[in-house]
């Protein structure tokens, strides 16, 4: 087992390069690691820290005089001292005063690489995409979040396509993970503590480099609590609501309390979604507790505080009792600066409803509000006008910042490689701007589809792979390898449907009419492939038993093996499914989609997007890029907007889709398919970076605060 000690002089900085995210979206960084042991890469799910553990010492000492290697190594050493220790990005250079000012950012999961799984799905995927532009741009950003050891579940399917939760604890040694104050052992050190009803709960923390950024990730696994408070973030997203407060307190009260242990004052403090709001209460708490009045104190927290909310339905915000929170915050209560009764009104939806809300009281206790698409934003407003109500709906203070996608993070290889040759080598410090894709038109049609191909190869191979291990493994039989997508074939015509599982969803659409279903992916001359993934939060069992409807379908023989399910879905698949798959399919019911990202990242790869009208796509069709599906009304009810949909999408498929994919020239190569494809990456590509998404957040949500007067609320 070799360790950081065994590198050799001439290659000891490739610890450094493990331990820091950056590696995740630089290329030069990844062939570093690829080049030193590709069979250790692929087995350490392309884990540089696990790569540095297992490697045989022979192979580092051989590294250390293998020219080629260390051309590699070098240029990437060189290219991560630049881009980290330089001061003139895009932040510094548009606004130089304020380059050294902080800003905070809170969320509940932070989703960087599958090698350190401590997140969920997307909002996850979005904090992990905010903070690696955050780095590419410059911006003086900290992210604060929870330290889950045991992460979200990892997802089994037994033979009957129920779902089965599997957890797993973290092997902290394989992690950029970098204890805060460590105790021997490498044990993380309490930092500072919260008050949890009358007990004090111990907080540490751990450190995770991401380029520039620091994110820091609060524990309460450390010396000094009971065995239960050890346990108490050792889970993502808890459905047992007593857990689930104690963690947002954790993050929200505890994450300020670790900020100030490590002497960062943040001056924009800006949190993702209702759990970080105990973040905006603590502050509130510490303005009384110097000396100002309850008014004062909000006032200065809400001119610094950004906030951003994600879900449209109601019933996905966190709300508490109150006699819950009376419960868990009677010590909080006790301390100087805490108003009870201030405080929780600030969370009442109503006065008579005597439960918190935890975005109820985010929105009054922030400057800034947005929502995350264009349609969110009126959504939004709608939801949350009572807290408004002297407003009308339309002037209610809450804008959009639409969602992006970070491209460096998703983009296929081939598909950047074809960018390097075509668009010059340094578009992706450009790729918010639209000017930059104009040259994709001038990419060959043999090129673009040949590198289209090769994605699709990368996936199905993936798929095949998968199956075989789980069937050699013994944990599956044979039908279900073959209902992993054993059989699927790169030259089909192939449709992704991969997001969370949940009634809104509609996961089980295209099934409504199963027969006319059949016919279509059964026809030999134009065949079509479907691959499901995505997983059923625990405790939600209808939305289980919609996942084993897909599930089985992938086990019909009717269907000659042309539908499968890819099991526990994680950042790996997710980046070979949105790059493989032809056409990226997306049927919520309207208007329950705030944003999505998935479909963005899928365009960019040159999938064509086929969706409803809902969350950011009406921003992004433009008739050339890809499908709508019906129109956005919304005067159905939800069985009549089924059948609506059901048969638009099947006229779709028949009529347009499937014809356009098999018309093809004597080479095989089909141009007017191509003409869409090109359509999409150059529409949706600069529109919906994470690199136009931050410079938004810069310019319309923390410059106003940071540079006064604030516009009347």
């Amino acid at each position: 087992m070799a360790s950081e000690t065994a590198l050799p002089t001439r290659i000891e900085r490739l610890s450094e390069l493990a331990h820091n995210m950056w590696w995740s979206w630089h290329r030069s960084s990844r062939a570093v690691f690829t080049s030193l042991d590709y069979p250790l890469w692929s087995l350490s799910g392309h884990n540089p820290v696990k790569i540095l553990q297992d490697i045989p010492p022979a192979r580092l000492r051989q590294a250390a005089h293998d020219s080629a290697f260390l051309e590699l190594y070098d240029r990437a050493i060189g290219e991560l001292d630049s881009d980290v220790v330089r001061n003139d990005h895009w932040f510094a250079r548009a606004h130089p005063n304020h380059k050294n000012r902080t800003i905070a950012y809170f969320s509940a999961e932070f989703a960087l690489h599958n090698s350190l799984p401590i997140y969920a799905g997307g909002l996850g995927i979005l904090a992990g995409d905010l903070l690696k532009e955050a780095s590419d741009l410059g911006l003086p950003l900290v992210g604060v979040g929870l330290m889950y050891p045991q992460g979200y579940f990892q997802q089994q399917i037994g033979p009957d396509g129920w779902q089965q939760e599997v957890y797993r604890q973290l092997d902290f040694r394989s992690t950029p993970l970098l204890p805060v104050r460590a105790l021997p052992g490498g044990i993380c050190s309490p930092l500072t503590s919260i008050r949890l009803g009358e007990r004090d709960v111990y907080l540490g923390a751990y450190l995770v480099r991401v380029g520039r950024v620091e994110l820091y990730l609060v524990c309460t696994d450390v010396e000094g609590n009971s065995p239960e408070d050890r346990e108490l973030t050792s889970r993502l997203y808890t459905a047992e609501r007593v857990r689930r407060l104690q963690q947002e307190m954790v993050l929200g009260i505890g994450g300020v309390k670790i900020l100030e242990a490590l002497d960062i004052r943040p001056e924009i403090w800006h949190g993702n979604e209702g759990h970080t709001a105990f973040m905006m209460m603590e502050r509130i708490r510490r303005g009384v507790e110097e000396g100002r009045s309850f008014e004062d104190a909000l006032d200065k927290v809400r001119s610094s505080t950004v906030f951003t909310t994600h879900t449209p339905v109601p019933a996905g915000h966190d709300v508490f009792a109150f006699d819950m929170m009376d419960e868990h915050l009677r010590g909080y209560w006790q301390m100087e600066g805490a108003d009870r009764d201030a405080l929780l009104a600030l969370g009442q939806q109503d006065a008579a409803t005597h439960q918190f809300n935890m975005t109820a009281f985010a929105l009054r206790t922030s400057a800034k509000s947005n929502a995350v698409s264009k349609l969110h934003k009126a959504v939004t407003q709608k939801m949350w006008h009572m807290v408004w109500p002297d407003r009308k709906e339309e002037d209610v203070p809450i804008t959009h910042v639409t969602n992006g996608v970070h491209l460096p993070t998703w983009l296929a290889f081939e598909i950047a490689e074809l960018y390097d040759r075509h668009l010059g080598k340094q578009w992706s410090a450009h790729s918010d701007e639209p000017a930059t894709f104009d040259k994709v038109r001038n990419i060959p049609d043999r090129e673009l589809w040949a590198a289209r191909r090769e994605v699709k190869q990368k996936l199905i191979t993936a798929m095949t792979l998968r199956a075989q291990d789980c069937w050699a493994s013994g944990r599956c039989n044979g039908q279900q390898a073959l209902a992993m997508g054993a059989l699927f074939e790169p030259s089909s015509l192939t449709i992704g449907f991969v997001r969370r599982f949940t009634e809104y969803k509609r996961p089980t659409l295209l099934f409504q009419d199963i027969e006319r279903l059949k016919r279509i992916v059964k026809d030999p001359w134009s065949p079509v492939q479907i691959v499901f993934a995505g997983k059923s939060h625990p405790a939600d069992e209808a939305s289980k038993r919609l996942l084993q409807d897909a599930y089985r379908a992938s086990l019909d023989h009717d269907f000659f093996g042309r539908i499968a399910f890819v099991e526990d879905y994680d950042m790996h698949i997710a980046r070979l499914l949105v790059r493989g798959v032809d056409v990226w399919l997306n049927t919520p019911r309207r208007p329950r989609e705030a944003s999505g990202t998935s479909g963005m990242k899928a365009c960019m790869n040159g999938v064509l997007h086929l969706s409803v009208p809902d969350g950011w796509w009406p921003e992004g069709y433009n008739g050339t890029n890809g499908w709508t599906i019906s129109d956005e009304s919304l005067s159905w009810n939800p069985e009549q907007e089924d059948e609506r949909d059901s048969v638009a999408l099947y006229e779709l498929l028949e009529q347009e889709i499937i014809p356009l994919y098999y018309e093809r020239d004597r080479y095989g190569v089909p141009h007017r398919w191509l003409e869409r494809v090109r359509s999409a990456m150059i529409s949706i590509s600069p529109q919906f970076s994470a690199r136009r998404m931050m410079k938004e957040y810069v310019e319309e949500m923390y410059l106003p605060l940071l540079e006064p007067k604030l516009p009347p609320r």
